[in-house]
């Protein structure tokens, strides 16, 4: 037997046993829709005792006790509440991506083989006992000397030995997502290989730490001259693919508000700045942070009335496509000045729901929907119940979710959370309202018309010495499309008479019969 294959032979069993000792087949609804050969694997679970914990605590217990990749799954449930009932991603946002570190021993072998140096070499002080350790990586404070001043750094250093496992637990994944697909409608609608797909695609990616260097480079760009947020500083000379060295930052930590308030910081403008921070990624840069979670997430109050953010790991980005971010900001617009035809409409020039759907009961529904929300503050709406119940309600009309928009969902949350956090009282439609009009002016402006016009001129000329031909192949594909449109017409008309031919042939043939039936009858 091959190692990959041994690998995860060996995982599946382990996560048989976890199932059946944490008893999760009681989180099954329904286990007769299963197909025979998982309710046959499932069956002699029944004969152990159920533990005490709710069957929620005991999934997010047992995903714990799976390790790295299957808390890091949960995690990532936990923020898709169109999957999930409000309880049990409620659960799932508790798992903490908190493990043993390895041996600092260890780390000082992989950190001096990834640079090829001694690290007394590189840094004038290395701190052996890790500052944080999670599933994928450890950090190190660390100081480097660049022409004779000293630089506080953190040194993170990927866990050795994690891809073939988060490839082996990921087929495992897989593998039980296309049976729900094959066995269930609703989950076909819900593209599980899709979200197991883009996990596995997202975490190999964190192991990658040059990655993560580029990423953070470009958000640091992005916001080098914003009040908005601070991105620390990339020793690019220093990085590899599994080790980052990158300015340490110290601020106080966005979970710490007690300590916030302590230090005079201006709660409502960071609130309204956290808004704005998230918006700007999304449609100005089309670059955004999408682990925005506490512990990722600083501030810096230096001036505590004009306080800022800093954001640490930049490993897992997000961007959407011109057409998706024009499909969003519309559709956002719309919400925002309750014009619900508008998004009724938008979902389905969008293809989000199915061309067929009913269009004026799509706008009933959202309205009903939304309503009650508009002119709250932050402190009474909750946007992932939101969420839920637009996910909920929009799937009676068959939408589709978007996978690509997953991350942003997942982004909007954790903003939710921050600004609950800090201030309230924030009113989120009045704070976002401005500057996604804004942001529209500026897109359909005619400067916008021009300067794309302008971008694109290389490759118009270059392409104009061809338009001749273009035109002609269009030209000659389009009468034949005619031709061939024509010819299926009068196809059709043939069928439609022969159609008619039989029909009446048929009626006499029955009135034929009902006669003859008639007269065997009366003899």
């Amino acid at each position: 037997m091959s190692g990959a294959r041994g690998l995860s032979l060996r995982r599946a069993l382990k996560i048989l046993r976890t199932i059946g000792r944490f008893r999760l087949d009681a989180l099954i609804p329904n286990r007769q829709a299963l197909p025979w050969h998982l309710r046959a694997l499932l069956a002699p679970m029944r004969l152990i005792p159920e533990p005490a914990e709710a069957p929620n605590t005991r999934l997010r217990l047992a995903l714990e006790s799976l390790g790295p990749v299957f808390v890091k799954f949960g995690q990532m449930l936990s923020t898709r509440r169109d999957l999930l009932p409000v309880a049990l991603a409620d659960e799932l946002s508790r798992l903490q991506d908190r493990v043993a570190p390895f041996p600092s021993a260890e780390a000082h072998d992989l950190i001096a083989r990834a640079l090829g140096s001694d690290l007394s070499l590189i840094f004038s002080e290395f701190s052996s006992e890790p500052l944080a350790s999670a599933s994928v990586a450890q950090v190190h404070a660390a100081r480097l000397q660049i022409e004779g001043e000293d630089h506080d750094v953190v040194v993170k250093i990927v866990r050795p030995g994690l891809a073939p496992v988060i490839r082996a637990d990921t087929a495992i994944l897989r593998s039980l997502a296309r049976q729900l697909e094959s066995h269930s409608v609703e989950a076909r609608r819900l593209h599980p290989t899709e979200v197991v797909d883009d996990y596995e695609r997202t975490i190999l990616e964190e192991l990658d730490l040059s990655r993560e260097a580029a990423n953070t480079e470009r958000l640091r760009s992005d916001f080098a001259d914003s009040p908005l947020l601070y991105v620390p500083r990339v020793y690019r000379e220093h990085c590899r693919s599994n080790v980052l060295v990158i300015e340490r930052v110290t601020g106080i930590p966005i979970a710490d508000v007690e300590r916030l308030k302590a230090a005079g910081t201006n709660m409502p403008l960071l609130a309204a700045r956290g808004v704005e921070t998230f918006f700007t990624q999304v449609f100005e840069t089309n670059f955004f942070h999408a682990d925005m979670h506490p512990g990722n997430i600083f501030v810096d109050v230096t001036n505590p009335d004009e306080p800022s953010y800093i954001a640490i790991d930049c490993a897992i980005v997000g961007s959407l496509t011109e057409e998706d971010q024009d499909y969003l900001a519309r559709n956002l617009l719309a919400f925002f000045h309750q014009d619900y035809a508008a998004v009724a409409r938008l979902h389905l020039e969008s293809g989000w729901v199915p061309p067929d759907t009913d269009a004026a009961a799509f706008e009933a529904v959202i309205r009903d929907l939304c309503e009650p929300i508009f002119e709250k503050p932050l402190s009474e709406i909750s946007f992932g119940e939101f969420l839920v119940d637009l996910f909920q309600t929009a799937s009676e009309f068959r939408m589709e979710v978007q996978p690509q928009l997953v991350l942003l969902q997942k982004t909007l949350l954790y903003i939710e959370g921050l600004g609950r956090q800090l201030y309230p009282e924030l009113d989120l439609w009045e704070t976002a309202q401005p500057f996604m009009e804004r942001w529209m002016e500026q897109r359909l402006s005619p400067a916008r018309a021009v300067q794309s016009l302008i971008d694109q001129a290389p490759r118009i000329v270059e392409q104009l010495p061809e338009l001749p031909e273009v035109l002609a192949s269009a030209s000659f594909k389009l009468r034949k499309i005619e031709h061939h449109m024509a010819r299926q017409t009068r196809d059709l008309q043939v069928l439609e008479a022969r159609e008619a031919t039989l029909r009446r042939r048929q009626y006499w043939l029955a009135g034929a019969l009902a006669v003859s039936i008639l007269f065997s009858l009366a003899s």
